[in-house]
This record gives C-alpha cells, structure tokens and sequence, in this order.
C-alpha cells in the first residue's frame, strides 16, 4: 500500500485528477498509444467521462511503485 509521505510528495505539481496528457507527462512522455493501452488493459486504473479519461494521481503512483 502507498505511503502517505508518498502521495504527498510524489508529482506534487500536477492535479489529485490527470488527464492523459499529464499523464504521459508523468510518465516520462510516453506515447499516446502506450498511455491509452494501459487504460484500456487496466494496468493504470481511471475512469471515462464522455471522450475523456480521468486519472487519479494515487493511481499512477501506485502503477508506479508496483512495478
């Protein structure tokens, strides 16, 4: 499980709530078409609004640390 010390100072510049820009941003500026297969596989886990995917920072991180 995350740490608290983590979520507070990991990506600490970008929004509770990323798109996917951000992201891939995040991620070390991945492609697009890696960023939407991790969506779509559920390694990364978000939701969709109409067109858009909404990621909750505390996901990435912890896709990051688990890996």
């Amino acid at each position: 499980m995350l740490e608290n010390h983590n979520y507070k100072t990991m990506f600490e510049s970008y929004p509770d709530v990323v798109n996917v820009k951000e992201m891939r941003e995040m991620l070390g500026g991945i492609s697009s078409t890696l960023a939407y297969k991790l969506l779509k596989q559920e390694k990364i886990k978000s939701i969709k609004i109409g067109r858009e995917y909404k990621i909750a920072k505390l996901n990435l991180i912890n896709y990051i640390i688990n890996k």
